[in-house]
């Protein structure tokens, strides 16, 4: 959370934290945002955004907030844009682990691997519900366009 306060707080933007638990308070924080100027939500990954993740795109639509999420298929399921770890890139390397320790290698003496490869993905057709125009320079740069 610091690091998106500190983007914020660069762009003179205003951020705030809205932990939920359940779907009531996802609703009650999604409205919440709904009701702010040029409100948008910020996806944080784990298991409870990822298990409500349908819920979370179908508020963000409905309120016709733009929504960014952390992985892949979260954009594929309908939201807006997703930035992230390339989860296929995280498991081939994870194979190269597997097959060490199947050989007799300690995973304590293993180093830890950091993600080296993220991926940024649009959809447009979000993009359109929400009446959004997508800069060319950033469709460019997105791994892949949702269209």
């Amino acid at each position: 959370m610091s690091s998106i306060e500190a983007a914020g707080a660069s762009l003179s933007v205003e951020t705030f934290e809205a932990p939920v638990r359940s779907r009531v308070e996802i609703e009650a924080a999604i409205s919440a945002l709904a009701r702010e100027p040029a409100g948008a939500v910020i996806s944080m990954s784990g298991t409870f955004p990822v298990v409500h993740r349908d819920l979370i795109i179908a508020m963000a639509a409905q309120y016709r907030l733009p929504a960014v999420y952390p992985f892949r298929f979260q954009a594929m399921d309908g939201g807006l844009i997703s930035y992230g770890v390339d989860l296929r890139d995280m498991h081939r390397r994870a194979a190269t682990y597997v097959d060490r320790i199947l050989k007799g290698e300690k995973p304590a003496g293993m180093p830890v691997q950091l993600p080296v490869k993220y991926e940024l993905v649009i959809n447009l057709k979000a993009a359109k519900a929400l009446g959004l125009n997508i800069p060319l320079p950033l469709l460019g740069r997105a791994d892949e366009v949702i269209e």
